[in-house]
């Protein structure tokens, strides 16, 4: 249907095709100097001493566990509720996930429940800021740093969302963030991290290049195993045209999350909630629904108005992989990611939506 409103459409604009094309002509394809001049906006835009580009979201966890030497017999700690990359890095590198549940006005781990898992073999918390809205990062940070434990953040979605006057990925030893085209800004694929530990830093930069010393100028030596990981030059011209308007992009999102708040009055849907001290950043506008109201009749119901809806996020536990190995029984021990990943909706926000649209969506939720 020509009229159709998509879940996600990316807005890559002529200027930003440009820049990538400009790239092209060239020939200078492979990591160079555009990925460190994204590499450098990100930075200072999120005002961090480092920024490694690198493939995707996915990339960027796994080669921070390796990075920090997490591997068997380590535990990292998980949100139940999250895309699978969060808790398929840590079975990557051979370290087992440890799962907590969330809670449903956030759709954040719930923090509160932390001290009752961590043990000897706990290594890591990967956070992770559901839909772009910032978990409890300093209660996190606090009990990792009591523990002598690592804050990793998972970013994917959260782009310039803010804890106060900090943004996501600032907190931890390092935050992740992907570049899929769900994202605030995106180059079909990508990731990057970020991070004020230089040495930390540095491991990256040699993993993501087949174990290459980055800190070595003058001969080429490769110092450990690594990957191809390198985001490409084209890529991070096109990422970099569109970090020129992040602020724009997250602005426009703001605007039609507060007329899902304000306009939204269906009692069987409920909504998220933005604690005051946080700024969302809307990767996702994700809601919960009500008996008599099925997760299957909503999504089909608004597809067939012309609304793309989805599932939000997966409860990785219930997952068949993770729930043949570890046995858990994800609708008692994680209640809460349990009903958001089987009742949860993901409504379409995005910058491309018109007005007309963000009252096509409201008015079809209504009547559900």
């Amino acid at each position: 249907m020509s009229d159709f409103i998509p879940l996600a459409s990316p807005d890559i604009r002529d200027e930003d095709i440009d820049s990538m094309v400009k790239v092209l002509k060239t020939g200078n394809l492979v990591q160079g100097i555009h990925v460190l001049n994204f590499e450098r906006q990100i930075s200072q835009y999120l005002n961090v001493a480092e920024c490694v580009a690198m493939t995707n979201g996915t990339s960027t966890l796994q080669l921070t566990l390796l990075a920090l030497g997490i591997g068997r017999g380590d535990e990292v700690i998980v949100p139940a509720l999250s895309y699978i990359a969060t808790a398929n890095v840590v079975e990557l590198v051979g370290a087992k996930p440890v799962f907590v549940d969330i809670d449903l006005d956030t759709f954040n781990l719930d923090s509160s429940l932390l001290d009752r898992v961590i043990n000897e073999r706990t290594k890591a918390i990967i956070v992770v800021h559901e839909f772009g809205l910032t978990c409890d990062l300093f209660s996190v940070k606090t009990i990792c740093d009591e523990h002598n434990i690592h804050m990793i953040e998972d970013a994917a979605c959260a782009l310039g969302a803010l804890e106060g006057e900090s943004y996501a990925g600032t907190i931890g030893i390092a935050g992740s963030f992907s570049f899929h085209p769900r994202k605030a800004i995106t180059s079909g694929e990508g990731g990057a991290v970020v991070t004020n530990d230089v040495e930390l830093a540095s491991k990256l930069r040699a993993l993501r290049n087949h174990g290459l010393d980055p800190d070595n100028k003058v001969n080429m030596d490769f110092i450990i195993p690594g990957f191809n990981c390198r985001m490409t030059d084209f890529q991070a011209a096109l990422l970099g045209s569109q970090m020129k308007r992040i602020n724009a992009i997250i602005d426009k999102k703001q605007k039609i999350a507060q007329r899902y708040f304000e306009e939204i009055n269906n009692p069987k849907i409920k909504l998220p909630q933005v604690p005051q001290n946080k700024r969302h950043s809307w990767q996702t506008f994700h809601v919960v629904v009500a008996h008599p109201l099925t997760q299957k009749s909503v999504i089909a119901t608004l597809r067939s108005n012309g609304i793309g809806v989805n599932y939000g996020a997966q409860c990785m536990p219930d997952q068949t992989y993770f729930k043949n190995k570890y046995k858990d029984n994800s609708k008692e021990d994680f209640p809460m990611a349990y009903k958001a990943y089987k009742q949860g909706i993901a409504l379409p926000i995005y910058e491309k939506l018109t007005d007309t649209q963000v009252s096509k969506i409201i008015d079809s939720v209504n009547r559900l």
